[in-house]
């Protein structure tokens, strides 16, 4: 009996000394969301001592998910942990899911730093989250809204500065439509202006500009979107009208936001119609096709397959070169298309011997702002000049990579000096 106290002792004290490492609790109980409606995540950290300097917080950032910290999101908490009160930190963040579909976000690591329980000494350990997974849902009623945009109020405004009588050519006419939103972030609104094709008339469109605001936990704002009209020749020109459907959440309605259309008038020579067409011209033009069709397809039947071998070979150094991949990169970021950065990005990056422009400060400061942009709710109002930031790093990269190449690569020179040294 005498040994099995120290074997009961060790398993009594087992539990007290488990309770002295840092504690993560995650609270996620909604997982499902209206896309553009928020879910509410708390992360609370509970420490047997005191937090001498405050945790390192993950961002939860992933495709199509926007992340927000309402006011006040963190602050000082406590808790019982076997039977003694811990000190900490909760941390409130809401998760708005941007499209209908399933979420995963992976386990996020929470930096802690505590004091020793014994010795004070500051002490660090990372803490894991579990991984979070939710879904936007379309609700009953709405499901033939596309694109789908849901909010609590949606009204949509137009100007037009210019153009009140008949325009000369070189007179211009700027028309904006404004959309103010409350109860979701404007940043889920659609595109607003249709695409216009106009003869005679020159179209430079604006970069939207979106402002958001919160109060109360309540996020609204705008979205403007304008288009210039430049007259050159003359004519009657009809502007469409615009409606946006959308999902009223106050009373769950599907509704109907409109501007109507408009008409200006440029007073000017009308646009010279065509000349009379030489139909002997394009006969000529045709049986030249013809005979050239007829010949290449003569070709092919001929030594057709060793020259689809040697196309083919060619071709597939081509799609696998670095110059190819650099070039599919530059088209990414002219477009401006966030969703194929990162591959094209990867690809291109893994073409650069011993360098990864992934690492140059100047790229991964560009792909943070625009990230922080995209999902952070930062002003998006000059995401153009952080894509064209970016296309300029990688630039700058490409041409410092090539250097370092040419440079390793030197040949030595042909009449070397004599080298220096001590008489023997």
């Amino acid at each position: 009996m005498n040994g099995l106290w120290p074997l009961l002792l060790m398993l009594l004290a087992s539990p007290a000394l488990g309770q002295e490492t840092p504690v993560l609790k995650t609270e996620f109980e909604q997982t499902e969301a209206i896309p553009g409606t928020p879910l509410s995540l708390r992360l609370t950290v509970l420490v047997p001592t005191y937090l001498p300097s405050p945790p390192e917080w993950p961002g939860f950032e992933a495709p199509n998910v926007m992340v927000r910290l309402p006011e006040r999101s963190t602050g000082p908490t406590s808790a019982r942990v076997g039977g003694e009160t811990w000190a900490g930190v909760t941390r409130h963040y809401r998760l708005y899911p941007m499209v209908p579909g399933e979420f995963e976000i992976p386990p996020q690591t929470v930096q802690v730093t505590y004091a020793d329980t014994e010795s004070g000494d500051r002490r660090q350990i990372d803490l894991t989250t579990d991984p979070l997974r939710f879904r936007g849902v379309v609700p009953p009623g709405a499901e033939s809204l596309d694109p789908f945009f849901a909010a609590g109020a949606l009204t949509l405004e137009q100007s037009h500065d210019g153009g009140e009588g008949p325009m000369k050519p070189g007179d211009s006419l700027t028309w904006s439509v404004t959309a103010k939103v409350s109860g979701t972030s404007p940043m889920f609104l659609p595109k607003l202006l249709p695409e216009l094709s106009f003869s005679g008339v020159a179209i430079y469109p604006d970069e939207p500009v979106v402002s958001e605001t919160s109060a109360r936990g309540v996020m609204a704002g705008t979205r403007t979107e304008s288009v210039t009209l430049l007259a050159q020749v003359g004519g009657q020109f009809e502007v469409p009208a615009i409606s946006l459907d959308w999902y009223n959440i106050a009373s769950s309605q599907v509704e109907t936001a409109s501007v109507e259309g408009f008409a200006f008038e440029i007073d000017a020579p009308l646009a010279p119609p065509l000349k009379g067409v030489d139909w002997r011209w394009f006969l000529g033009i045709a049986v030249l096709a013809l005979i050239g069709i007829l010949f290449v397809f003569w070709g092919v039947r001929r030594w057709g397959g060793g020259v689809r071998q040697r196309w083919h070979v060619v071709r597939q150094r081509r799609l696998t070169s670095e110059a190819h991949a650099y070039r599919q990169l530059k088209q990414t970021i002219a477009r401006r298309d966030f969703a194929r950065l990162y591959p094209a990005l990867d690809i291109w990056s893994a073409k650069q011997a011993g360098h990864d422009p992934r690492h140059d400060p100047n790229i991964r400061s560009a792909l943070i702002s625009l990230g922080q942009a995209r999902y952070g709710g930062k002003d998006t109002a000059n995401t153009g000049t952080l894509w064209k930031s970016l296309d300029r790093s990688v630039a700058r990269a490409r041409s410092a990579a090539g250097r370092k190449t040419k440079a390793k690569h030197a040949l030595p020179p042909l009449n070397p000096g004599p080298q220096r040294g001590t008489a023997g």
